[in-house]
């Protein structure tokens, strides 16, 4: 693993944290290559049942790496941005981000691609390339789709930058902590403490009917349902909610263990 990154196992919860504090995180070829690269391994991983994402350092992630952008190294830029921020589009695996400091411009573009977001009260927010003579071209997509696109507009147009109230009152965050990196881990581990097939089968399912009509996004869900209903998983959660005690998933056994 790059030095830039991170990785840190808490049980079935795998923790990768942007490791460029002096540069306040920002995204150069090495750190995104990396860090596409843990999320894309961590995937397929059945071990790891939820990731969760952190920045070193005061800030989370200051977003792109100026002083990478030069003469000849803009289609290698493009192409290691484009694997990682839409890489949430894409991810069976729940990403969780614990967001302290700033998170600008494709530091939001990673924001809008995790799926729970824990975010400290010294947060902020912002797609804020127009200052620089840009647009977020390969982050807008992520943050349309967790803002909708006429308020990700907008955020690009007036490069504002948001302090975490707003952030979590707009819906790019979910919720604010004192100790958001605690906060966040403690998210994580429950979410990896559920059903692997049902998280699995869910997640498929929302990239599935993402942008389907009404009827077949209803001809997904039935047929995704019907094959959750048939799991082992499923049984085992009937059998513990009429026993009143904890589901031991199967999911997670090994060859030859009992569900545990």
């Amino acid at each position: 693993m790059s030095d830039v990154l991170e990785t840190v196992r808490h049980g079935r919860v795998l923790r990768l944290s942007l490791n460029r504090p002096q540069k306040r995180n920002a995204l150069d070829a090495e750190l995104c290559g990396a860090l596409a690269a843990a999320l894309e391994g961590a995937g397929g991983d059945p071990e790891v049942g939820a990731i969760l994402l952190t920045g070193k350092g005061k800030s989370f992630c200051a977003g792109m790496d100026l002083s990478e952008i030069a003469l000849g190294s803009v289609e290698e830029i493009n192409r290691v941005h484009e694997r990682l921020f839409t890489i949430g589009a894409r991810m069976a695996v729940p990403l969780v981000a614990a967001v302290r400091g700033a998170a600008l411009g494709g530091g939001t573009g990673l924001v809008a691609n995790c799926h729970v977001v824990i975010a400290g009260e010294d947060a902020t927010f912002g797609l804020t390339e127009i200052r620089l003579g840009l647009w977020p071209f390969l982050v807008f997509r992520a943050v349309a789709a967790a803002l909708g696109e006429r308020r990700t507009v907008a955020m690009s147009l007036t490069g504002r930058i948001l302090e975490a109230r707003e952030a979590k009152e707009i819906g790019l965050i979910h919720e604010i902590a004192p100790d958001a990196d605690t906060r966040a881990l403690e998210v994580a581990e429950s979410i990896a403490a559920f059903s692997p097939t049902a998280i699995r089968a869910g997640m498929g399912f929302v990239h599935q009917v993402r942008g389907q009509d009404w009827d077949t996004a209803g001809q997904i869900a039935r047929r995704v349902r019907n094959e959750v209903f048939q799991s082992q998983d499923f049984q085992e959660g009937i059998r513990a909610f009429r026993e009143k005690r904890q589901p031991r998933w199967p999911s997670l056994a090994g060859p030859g263990e009992p569900g545990r």
